[in-house]
């Protein structure tokens, strides 16, 4: 057991057996009332984790008729006299500002009489360790964060959440921006900051929340700047964002059938027809899945063993082993894809996961332009003439 649990058994052993009486103040008159309890508390996180920005005070009602108010106490030390706080006929009380050490609430009657208080220690040896790590991909729009997962995993029963904070950045000096603002919370190691300007650097940083609101240390704060770059491509579940689903390698004619210009990687809605895949969770185990969507459209694996190092490993497209069946994510793995184009010859096109979460992925992609070539490979860069080694990839 560390010692933080420790300490959390202590305080729940301390609330259930008693309250402590008052000392130090005018109105003391003990056992005319009886006291709330179960008090508790919830701070006001401040992305400093030595400044909360207040604290919330919640206890259980007295049961004693001639209740009139509960009164707040507080002190800064963990003896000494109590400072009145306030009074309130509420069962919360929130006092704004860098909490003191130790708070207190009694019930009173109309008389001024009242009962023994109940107390409770802002104890910051409850905050929980720093995540390890924390690291970033820049995406077209959006920066991606991802931290190890070691405040839940070393202490499940005080984690909350974790906080994610971003600032400006600045390329000339290398460092980051004094105002920090909350970019979100999540429960997950992982987040995903968006509707980001391209092309503007930024910070970020993440802590871990504890139930009663305590907030980590930071790791080492990471830069990024998010680009146009379809080597990063990000595709949602559809049950996450059926919105951003679906994905087609190619699209070479206008909406109205007129031939047009070659559209390359587009992501679209999971439920539009003309998409070559998209990407579905399965409800139960969580688990991510391709699953073919346009007619004519087959998935394989490239190697069905090992992963592969980038999507450039993939050579020459497998002749046989494909399917319109859909077949789970694995991040690391390639998946090459058989689509008809629709005169006569096949399009090969190659994805590679790189991130494979519970709500999207993320992927670098590969498409053969030239009908019915199965060379997914970049060699010798792209070509001029329309008759070479005819691979486009966008980074």
């Amino acid at each position: 057991m560390n010692f933080a649990m420790d300490v959390r058994m202590q305080r729940m052993t301390m609330l259930a057996l008693g309250v402590i009486a008052l000392s130090g103040c005018e109105n003391e008159i003990v056992g005319v009332l009886e006291p709330p309890t179960s008090l508790s508390y919830v701070l006001d996180p401040s992305g400093d984790p030595l400044a909360p920005s207040g604290i919330l005070l919640l206890w259980n009602p007295s049961p004693s008729s001639d209740l009139s108010v509960y009164r707040v106490y507080s002190r800064p030390g963990a003896s000494g006299p109590y400072d009145l706080r306030g009074e309130t006929t509420s069962l919360t009380f929130h006092d704004n500002g860098i909490p003191d050490l130790t708070y207190a609430v009694a019930a009173a009657a109309a008389d001024g009489s009242e009962s023994p208080l109940i107390e409770i220690v802002v104890d910051e040896r409850l905050r929980l360790e720093a995540p390890a790590t924390l690291v970033s991909t820049n995406l077209n729009a959006a920066v991606h964060l991802a931290w190890s997962d070691n405040a839940f995993l070393n202490e499940p029963e005080g984690f909350k959440q974790y906080r994610v904070y971003s600032a400006s950045f600045s390329l000339d000096t290398g460092f980051c921006g004094e105002a920090w603002s909350l970019e979100g919370t999540t429960v997950s190691p992982e987040f995903l900051a968006s509707a980001l300007t391209n092309g503007v650097p930024r910070c970020f940083g993440v802590s871990a929340e504890s139930i009663e609101g305590w907030e980590s240390l930071w790791p080492d704060p990471v830069a990024d700047t998010p680009r146009p770059d379809a080597r990063n491509v990000i595709l949602f579940a559809e049950a996450a964002d059926a919105t951003r689903a679906g994905f087609r390698f190619f699209l070479d004619s206008n909406a109205d059938g007129q031939a047009g210009p070659l559209e390359l990687g587009i992501v679209g809605s999971a439920s539009s027809p003309v998409i070559d895949v998209r990407v579905t969770r399965d409800a139960m185990t969580q688990v991510l899945f391709f699953e073919p969507v346009r007619a004519g459209t087959e998935i394989a694996l490239y190697d069905d063993f090992d992963p592969v190092a980038d999507l450039t490993s993939i050579d020459i497209a497998p002749e046989v082993g494909y399917s319109a069946l859909a077949i789970s994510v694995v991040p690391g793995f390639a998946y090459v894809f058989q689509m008809d184009g629709g005169d006569g010859f096949f399009r090969y096109g190659a994805i590679r996961p790189t991130h494979v979460g519970t709500d999207y992925l993320i992927f670098d992609w590969a498409y053969q332009t030239d009908p019915g070539n199965p060379h997914l490979q970049v060699r010798g860069g792209l070509p001029t003439d329309g008759t070479g080694e005819l691979v486009v990839r966008r980074r």
